[in-house]
Order: C-alpha cells, then structure tokens, then sequence
C-alpha cells in the first residue's frame, strides 16, 4: 500500500485511510443520480442487509446517546463517542475532532499541512519514499525517491502500515500546524541521517498528466478532490488521438465519489457506474452521456488503491471500457455517514456498501487486475495499449 501525508488523519479510533471516509459523506449529500427498484419478496443477502442496517441505527443511536450523556456530566461527548465506536466493533468508524474534520474539508480543496512526501511498504516491511511534492519542505531537504524512511519523531516506521506512517509525518491535526517540527530518520546507499523539516501548508497536485515515447498518456489522480473529474476530462481531450490512454489510480486512497463519477464519465457513453445502499436503500450512481469511448484505455491499480478509485475501476472494466492491470485492490467499499457532536467533533458509522455494475462487492475483497504487474505496470500497459489498437 501507498500514501502521502495529505490522506491520512490521524484517527481517534482505529487507522486507515481517512480521506476515503469522505466517500460516506458525499454520497450521504445526494450523490446519487437515480434510485434502484427494490424487489418484491426479501432474499436471505436482502435479510442479512436488514440486519446489518439494524445494527448500524443502533451502533448511531448509542453514539449519540454516549455523547448527550457526556455533554450532561460536564464531559467530553467526544470521548464518550470514541468508547461507544470501540465497542461497535465498526472496521471504519472513526471518531474525529472538529479541527481534523475541518481539515478534510481543506483537503478537498486541494490543501493539506505536511511535508510533501509519498511512501510505499515493502514486502520485508520497510518503508520507501516513492515521490517527492516540488516546493515541498521534504524537496527543499533533498529527501529523494527511493530514500527509506526509517522513523519519525523516533518512532520506528519499519513494519507500521503506510497509513499510519503517513499520520506520524502529518501529527495530530489539532497540536501540528504548519511551522511545527517534524524529525525523519532517513537511509540512502547505507549512509544515515535525522532530517528535521517544518511542516507547511502544500497544495496537492491531484492530477498529473505526461507522454510517453510511444504516443501513449498517461493521466495519475492521486485522489479525488475537488476538479478532478474535469480535470481528467480535459486531459483525455488533449491527449493526441493514436497511443492510449494510461489511468493511474495506484496509491488513490478515494475522495469525492462526485469527482469519481466525473470521471468516469469521461470514458462512458452514460449507464450505470455504481449502486450503493444506505441504511439499507438502495440508490444508483449514473455516467453523464457523451464520453469518449473510442481511445483504448489501461488502468493501473494496486494495493493502495480505495474506495472511490475502486468505484471508477470497478465501472470501467464492468462496462467493458478497460484493462485493469497491476495487484489486488485495497477493498473499501463501505459507505460511512457523519454525525455532528455536541462540542464539535464528528463520528462516521458505516451505513452501507457499494458495488459495482455487475452487482460485485468490492468491500474486503478488493478488484483483482485482469493482469498482475509490479513495478513494470506502465510497461505492461504499453504493451496491452498496442494490443489493443488505435480507435477507428
């Protein structure tokens, strides 16, 4: 799995990556296009769903209920919600305080506080610096792709899932803003050394686009934050019309399931992108009409690919509209909803799971490629472009 420390809060409960959390909140807002027909006798996965529904308006229920008793005590309804997400046993229920939600909503601006750095988890555990942010405080230290970190503020990172590495370089939102100190032990070529950098506040670069030798683009979205969907169909626009395009979704924590479904109306003449259930409705998720469906297109995925990125993968190659190439998708695809506290802070609960076209749940599961690659996916993907062939 990959990261950067714009993506990962640090959560009260639990960790992962907190920015796929937004996925719930969205859909929540009225994401949704249309709504699916519910069927007139009740399955035993319809059964199942009722309960867990259930489930989920007695786990918001006892949240809220810690919570006023909190309030009415003199204490933290914060606090109080954290004991009552723990015990709900929910995987991604989170609790978080007002500071850090606020924060999300930056992010999706496309601003974070950080230090500008990308890493991935080897298989031995240790962690690697994929990317470096230009402009960064991490640049301006002449920290390097294929550095390895090694720890931060002397907590060891060898063997910490990526996301929780990632929450370490960003500190708690409320006590690091920008200008706070940050110390990384950092390994290159045997020689080591303690780099201390100041955070800062960075603007993402959501999107990248470049050309490789043989005509083929290839587009990168880092998440889905606020533009991206345009973003990638201006990019598609531009791109000459022989060679392909490349979609890089690797190391795409989520994001706004809108910008999502944006884009993937980019390739898609309109139809189904996504169905979804919350608190047991269900609901659908449409393409705009007028995609351009002739280039051929490749999408790169691993590990590090969430939620929302999984819901583009998952339409695309369900509507026949790409070869997914690269390793096992990260698997989220549960829908959380927030819930504002008494003192500000918020608690998501999961409410529902989305799947894709075809009707496959990606939540646990993931989306296995139609071919595995390393780190030779973008050449693999060259070589499935060019068996593809250029649009007639």
């Amino acid at each position: 799995m990959s990261g950067r420390d714009l993506f990962c809060q640090p959560r009260r409960i639990g960790r992962g990556a907190a920015l796929t959390l937004v996925f719930a909140s969205v859909l929540v807002a009225g994401a949704a296009t249309g709504s699916l027909p519910g069927p007139d006798r009740k399955s035993a996965a319809d059964a199942a769903r009722s309960a867990a529904t259930a489930s989920s308006h007695d786990d918001k229920t006892a949240v809220a209920r810690a919570a006023a008793e909190a309030l009415a005590d003199g204490k933290s309804p914060m606090e109080a919600a954290e004991r009552a997400v723990s015990r709900s046993g929910d995987r991604w229920g989170a609790v978080y305080s007002q500071g850090e939600y606020e924060e999300f909503q930056e992010a999706l601006d496309g601003q974070y506080t950080g230090v500008g750095l990308w890493a991935r988890r080897e298989r031995d555990g240790r962690i690697e610096i994929t990317k470096v942010q230009s402009g960064s405080p991490a640049a301006a230290a002449g920290i390097r792709a294929g550095d390895r970190l090694c720890t931060v503020d002397g907590r060891k990172a060898d063997g910490l899932p990526v996301t929780e590495v990632v929450s370490l370089l960003r500190g708690d939102a409320d006590d690091a803003p920008a200008g706070t100190a940050v110390a990384l032990g950092m390994e290159r070529g045997g020689r080591t050394w303690v780099e201390t950098l100041r955070r800062a506040r960075l603007s993402t670069d959501s999107v990248t686009v470049r050309r490789l030798a043989d005509g083929a683009t290839v587009i990168g979205i880092a998440a889905f934050t606020k533009g991206v969907g345009d973003a990638v169909r201006t990019a598609v626009r531009q791109a000459p019309a022989t060679g392909g395009i490349i979609l890089d979704l690797r190391g795409n924590s989520g994001g706004l399931v809108t910008e999502a479904v944006t884009a993937a109306s980019t390739f898609l003449d309109g139809g189904l992108v996504a169905t979804y259930d919350v608190d047991g409705e269900q609901r659908a998720l449409h393409a705009d009409p007028g995609g351009d469906t002739a280039k051929p297109l490749v999408t790169l995925v691993d590990g590090g690919t969430m939620s929302a990125a999984e819901l583009l993968t998952g339409a695309l190659r369900d509507r026949g509209r790409t070869v997914v190439v690269g390793s096992r998708t990260f698997g989220k695809g549960s829908v959380q909803m927030p819930s504002r506290l008494p003192d500000g802070s918020v608690a998501e609960l999961t409410v529902g799971h989305y799947r894709t076209p075809s009707g496959r749940s990606v939540d646990g599961r993931g989306i296995t490629p139609d071919l595995e690659a390393g780190r030779d996916a973008v050449q693999r993907a060259q070589t499935v472009l060019s068996g593809l062939g250029d649009p007639s």
